[in-house]
């Protein structure tokens, strides 16, 4: 297919992936077709609708899939996790338990404009009956994502809108984890080298459970040390969201609008939930972090 530049931003689809390229850098690779699960895994482990790799401004990959502690861990991704459904109990998120899954559907768009390339793309959130056997579509979803340069960064706009194409309620009961975005960490970044910073000044010790406007993880990479930041839009629900961090040296987020307080997606009535994630060079900048989700918070 063509390929739509944006000054050094370019992106170019082929029938398996959605490319956006700085230069003749891959910098984000979006999945149409399920990457295969690791050797000996279940296939239902194979998944589409995700982002892997992603890479800092020098090269540096700051993302991972199917990581052995949590196979179904895809990069940059989202999923609902515990939910309630004419009486059963579709988790979209944990792929083993095979009682849902997210995949992708079709590219709506592609587009450029000023500095500027992006993609929409619908998704389902798929619960699943019997093991697998049988299946329903309970969230259609459109996923837009954006990307600029901001300076020395790259900022990556992730914004969901679902809605419930069932009759019923799809009820989320307050859960610790679910939701808009998730991201996985590379596997080599640990307690010693690695780390989470807030909005508020929490770190991977305290983090977990607050809320913030922001939340940073850095750590090496092949190219250097390297951040990725996830910026939540003040209109989302529950915003400031409270956030999912691990405590145990290994990266994951999550940013969570159920954690203290259930919902239900009603159907036909869509959400949507925006998010920015921030990929830079060098550690977390705090200051820079704050002007940044300023200028988010105004759009």
């Amino acid at each position: 297919m063509p390929v739509l530049d944006a000054g050094t931003l370019s992106l170019l689809e082929s029938p398996k992936t959605i490319e956006i390229r700085d230069g003749d850098q891959v910098m984000l690779v979006y999945h149409k077709t399920p990457v295969p699960q690791p050797e000996g895994q279940d296939p239902f482990y194979a998944r589409s609708g995700f982002i892997h790799p992603l890479k800092s401004p020098s090269g540096g990959v700051v993302t991972s899939i199917h990581a052995d502690d949590h196979i179904h861990h895809m990069g940059l991704w989202h999923a609902w996790v515990k939910t309630e459904h004419k009486g059963r109990h579709f988790d979209f998120w944990n792929l083993g338990g095979k009682t849902g899954k997210v995949r992708f559907v079709r590219t709506i768009s592609s587009f450029s404009e000023s500095g500027l390339v992006g993609f929409t793309v619908q998704q389902e959130q798929v619960g699943m009956t019997e093991k697998g056997a049988q299946e329903e579509v309970v969230l259609d979803e459109m996923l837009t994502v954006k990307v600029r340069q901001s300076g020395d960064s790259y900022l990556v706009d992730y914004d969901t809108r679902q809605t419930n194409v069932t009759d019923t309620s799809l009820v989320l009961p307050a859960y610790r984890y679910g939701g808009c975005i998730a991201y996985r960490a590379p596997y080599h970044w640990n307690k010693e080298n690695s780390n989470y910073l807030t909005s508020e000044g929490k770190d991977r010790s305290n983090g977990h459970t607050t809320r913030g406007r922001w939340c940073a993880m850095f750590g090496p990479t092949e190219q250097g040390d390297a951040t990725l930041a996830i910026l939540c839009h003040p209109e989302n629900r529950d915003a400031p969201q409270r956030m999912r961090v691990w405590p145990d040296g290994k990266v994951f987020f999550n940013y969570v609008p159920i954690q203290e307080t259930g919902w239900e997606l009603k159907p036909e009535e869509p959400s949507t939930m925006r998010y920015r994630v921030v990929i830079s060079n060098g550690k977390a900048d705090a200051e820079q972090l704050n002007s940044l989700w300023n200028q988010y918070a105004a759009n």
